[in-house]
């Protein structure tokens, strides 16, 4: 039974051996230019002009989250659509309460404002 997998483990020690020798081979043969441009903070094209501990608008988080509860949605209620017959009634009932709080979720958020962006 093990011999099954020894074909996934020679996989896994030639990988893990290409990767150690790659990293080893650029630290020892690379070049080693150490200057302090290289470090400095430099973002599209031209030096950074505000410091990069400036706050973001609660709005920003507020889209953010609920573009990932959508999401989530998504995957969801995608693989229910597939079973949908399998499921019967109950399914439906079931998904029908989860889209029914995420219904009650949207309305929340838009009565709170937070999809109006100024």
């Amino acid at each position: 039974m093990l011999a099954e997998y020894l074909p996934s483990l020679l996989f896994l020690f030639v990988a893990t051996g290409i990767g150690v020798a790659l990293i080893l081979i650029g630290n020892t043969l690379g070049p080693k230019f150490h200057f302090d441009e290289k470090y400095t903070a430099f973002e599209c094209g031209f030096p950074a002009f505000e410091d990069s501990r400036m706050q973001f608008d609660i709005r920003y988080y507020l889209i953010a989250i609920q573009f990932i509860v959508f999401d989530l949605e998504i995957i969801f209620i995608v693989p229910w659509a597939t079973v949908f017959r399998e499921l019967g009634v109950l399914g439906l009932i079931e998904m029908g309460i989860f889209v029914g709080m995420l219904l009650i979720g949207f309305i929340y958020v838009w009565k709170k404002g937070a999809l109006e962006w100024e």
